[in-house]
């Protein structure tokens, strides 16, 4: 059993939005207040996929969020469960209880939409009274608007489906991101002389439009570099038409496969397409080279 005394936010927190964030920072204040821990409970699988048997495409794999929620809100106690048919059965208040026994719980903070346990029936307000009952805290998140429109992940997921990345960054706080190990590729951009990275999104996650993105890498030793970033099958030269994300970075030389990297992606450029030949492409990413630059020094 942990010997320390947690406030936990609850929730999905697909993407880490703005709207997570009013709930990320109510937990950390509620934490300094008290002298407790802050923690994220949250889950490996969205819920409306076994609840209503639909696929939901996540903004980002759940290593992804707990990045988010470490690296922007500075919550190190992340918290998967694995959410199956025994936790979609379970009664609320056996789900809230296992909080206080297993997690040592002592607050709560969550959204004006949030709900657990069988049928979704551990609404907010039911929770807040719970835990009156209880001598423990709560706190209830009211939603967050942009431009007088709630602040959701469908919304979002939209967005980075259309390409608008600018949007989508606005409605989350920031950038849209991948957090991933470097693979080894075609190498076919060392010959061109753009070495690229390669990386993958991880099943389950939504791609953002294909084409090609001003992009920042960030290194897992700090180090920050502008990039180009397509995001696509390479109709030029593959046939294949698995996805892939690759990143040439700008102004450096080096070697990082098997490396950890994050990909922000900032500014979509253009679509992917098929160039006649090698030599159009590599003209073709300099160029790209140059808007991102330009787009940068803005």
């Amino acid at each position: 059993m942990p010997d320390t005394k947690r406030v936990i936010a609850l929730g999905f927190f697909d993407g880490v939005h703005l709207g997570h964030a009013a709930l990320m920072r109510m937990t950390k204040q509620r934490a300094e207040e008290r002298g407790l821990t802050p923690a994220v409970l949250t889950f490996d699988t969205h819920p409306d996929t076994l609840v209503f048997g639909q696929e939901v495409p996540l903004i980002n794999s759940p290593e992804g969020r707990a990045e988010i929620i470490r690296r922007v809100y500075g919550i190190d106690s992340v918290i998967f469960i694995h959410f199956n048919r025994a936790v979609m059965q379970m009664p609320w208040q056996d789900f809230m209880g296992s909080l206080v026994d297993e997690l040592r719980a002592v607050h709560v903070v969550v959204g004006y939409d949030f709900s657990c346990g069988y049928k979704g029936e551990g609404k907010a307000l039911k929770i807040a009274g719970w835990c009156s009952e209880r001598g423990m805290g709560c706190d209830i998140i009211s939603a967050v608007k942009l431009d007088g429109d709630v602040v959701s992940s469908t919304r979002i997921r939209k967005c980075i489906a259309d390409g608008e990345i600018e949007e989508a960054n606005r409605l989350l706080g920031h950038p849209h991101c991948l957090v991933d190990t470097v693979h080894y590729g075609f190498q076919l951009g060392g010959k061109l002389g753009t070495p690229t990275i390669n990386m993958r999104f991880a099943e389950g996650v939504l791609v953002p439009r294909h084409g090609v993105y001003a992009a920042k890498v960030f290194l897992d030793n700090g180090a920050e570099y502008m990039a180009v970033t397509n995001v696509g099958v390479r109709p030029t030269v593959s046939g294949s038409d698995r996805v892939s994300v690759e990143s040439y970075i700008l102004d450096f030389n080096g070697d990082l496969y098997d490396h950890t990297v994050r990909v922000e992606f900032h500014h979509f450029i253009r679509d992917e397409r098929k160039f006649e030949n090698v030599e159009e492409l590599k003209n073709q990413i300099l160029r790209d080279a140059q808007t991102t630059r330009d787009y940068f020094s803005k």
